[in-house]
C-alpha cells in the first residue's frame, strides 16, 4: 500500500498507457483486415505504400509488448518499489509513438501527428518520473 501512495503519478501514467497500447493492439489483432484496408489507402502516396502490411504488424507488435511491460511494471512497482520494468514499458510506448508519428508525418496527416503528440506527452513524461 505505501509504494501505492508513494508512486500515485507514476501508476497513473502506467495504467494510461496499458489502457492506450492494449486496447490498440487487440483492435488491430480483432479487426486486421479493416486497419490494414484503411492503411494502405492512407499510405497509398507514400514510400511505405507496399510495406503497410508489415509495418501495421510491427507497430501492433510493440504496442503488445509495451503493454505488457507498463503492466508488469505497474505490479512490480507496487509490490516491490521497483520502476525499472516499467521504465522499459514507457520507452517502448515511446518508440511505438514515435513510429505512429513519423507515418503521420509521412502520410502528411497533420492532425493525426498532433493527435500522436498529446499521447507522446504522459509517456515521455513517465520515461521522466521513472529514470530520475
Amino acid at each position: 500500500m505505501d509504494n501505492i501512495l508513494n508512486y500515485p503519478t507514476e501508476l497513473l501514467l502506467l495504467l494510461f498507457l496499458i489502457i492506450t497500447f492494449l486496447q490498440s493492439a487487440l483492435d488491430k489483432i480483432l479487426d486486421w483486415k479493416g486497419n490494414l484496408s484503411w492503411l494502405k489507402s492512407h499510405f497509398s502516396k507514400t514510400p511505405f505504400k507496399n510495406m503497410v502490411p508489415f509495418l501495421l504488424g510491427t507497430v501492433m507488435v510493440t504496442e503488445i509488448v509495451a503493454g505488457i511491460l507498463c503492466a508488469i511494471g505497474l505490479f512490480l512497482l507496487i509490490v516491490q518499489g521497483d520502476g525499472s520494468i516499467a521504465l522499459a514499458g514507457a520507452i517502448l510506448s515511446c518508440l511505438a509513438l514515435l513510429m505512429l508519428l513519423f507515418g503521420q508525418r509521412m502520410a502528411k496527416d497533420y492532425d493525426g501527428a498532433r493527435t500522436i503528440a498529446i499521447y507522446f506527452m504522459p509517456a515521455i513524461f513517465l520515461v521522466f518520473l521513472l529514470h530520475s
